[in-house]
């Protein structure tokens, strides 16, 4: 078997402060996941009767936990990537529009014991803000805490540990967490599953996945390089863009399905079909006209704008459904 071997740092040409490359390293400037916690509110807060002083601290543990948990993940993330040698790859100068110093430590900004240290602090502290929003929460369901647990230590075997990542379980991880970040802290509020939150959930999981996949598209040599079994690096460019067409068909289907069948209000499919017409000029950018290429980055980029862009009317959605009774 071979063994990789991490790359020396490429240092960077203009050096940060060691806060900013923490910041870089817990990638807070990607936020996209932290929002799952205003779908949760937006569903769980009426009637406004029941949404006491312990639901709205409960929610705000929750969130900061949320945010700890999913950086210490991704910074699991970059010391694995820095050890396979995927972000060198990645980030190296066959790729000079990739920003180093978003890999602290392929840029050299950071130490690998000062990544440990920050990514195990942050797991600690995390599951401590959890265990005190679940502690004060006004309903604590079983398998809301068993599902608690599981986002937990999944993040962390994202891609350290069991390395969910590189055995191809990716894609399901990316729209899992999400779709789990919003029911688990809203039935800890509510006390209850609702169909039409997880649906909401699983709506709100295919925003990461749905640029998750045009990163992977534009990572496949470095991903094959270290064993790293995305479906963009396991399968041909055709294989590819068809999947992505399907996962992007799917999003507009959970919602299609959920308004016939009564889960959802009828209309919901019609709200939420500004993110289908995204996510069709999403794909053509990526992959152009008969699955060809195309601009890759750009779809990608595109991807988070479309993702808040759901998010924000799924707020929306609730808030009407709460406040206007359009069930």
């Amino acid at each position: 078997m071979t063994r990789h071997v991490a790359a020396p740092p490429r240092v960077a040409q203009r050096p940060e402060s060691k806060l900013r490359s923490y910041a870089r390293l817990g990638k807070l400037d990607v936020y996209d996941y932290y929002p799952s916690i205003a779908v949760a509110l937006s569903a769980a807060m009426f009637p406004l009767a029941r949404f006491g002083a312990d639901a709205a601290g409960t929610l705000a543990l929750f969130l900061f936990g949320e945010v700890l948990v999913v950086m210490a993940m991704v910074a699991l993330d970059d010391i694995t990537g820095y050890h396979d040698g995927s972000d060198a790859a990645n980030y190296g100068p066959d790729h000079p529009l990739r920003n180093v110093l978003r890999k602290p430590l392929v840029a050299g900004t950071l130490t690998l014991r000062e990544a440990h240290r920050f990514a195990w602090g942050c797991a600690g502290a995390g599951a401590a803000l959890w265990a005190a929003g679940v502690a004060i929460a006004p309903h604590r369901p079983g398998w809301a805490l068993l599902l608690i647990g599981v986002l937990f230590v999944v993040a962390l075997q994202y891609s350290y540990g069991v390395k969910i990542s590189y055995h191809g379980f990716q894609e399901i991880f990316l729209a899992g967490l999400g779709a789990g970040l919003v029911v688990a802290p809203y039935a800890l509020v509510a006390g209850e599953f609702s169909g039409f939150v997880l649906v909401q959930g699983v709506l709100f999981g295919c925003g990461p996945l749905l640029f998750g996949v045009y990163s992977n598209t534009n990572d496949i040599a470095g991903d094959r390089s270290v064993g790293r079994r995305t479906v963009a690096a396991s399968v041909s460019p055709r294989g590819n863009a068809v999947f992505i067409g399907l996962l992007s068909a799917g999003e507009f289907l959970v919602g299609a399905v959920a308004s016939l069948t009564g889960v959802a209000p009828w209309w919901f499919v019609l709200a939420m079909l500004p993110v289908t017409a995204l996510r069709l000029r999403q794909f053509a950018i990526g992959f152009g006209l008969g699955f060809a290429s195309g601009d890759i980055m750009r779809a990608r980029a595109l991807g988070f704008t479309v993702h808040r862009l759901s998010f924000a009317l799924l707020i929306g959605v609730n808030v009407a459904v709460g406040a206007g009774g359009w069930g």
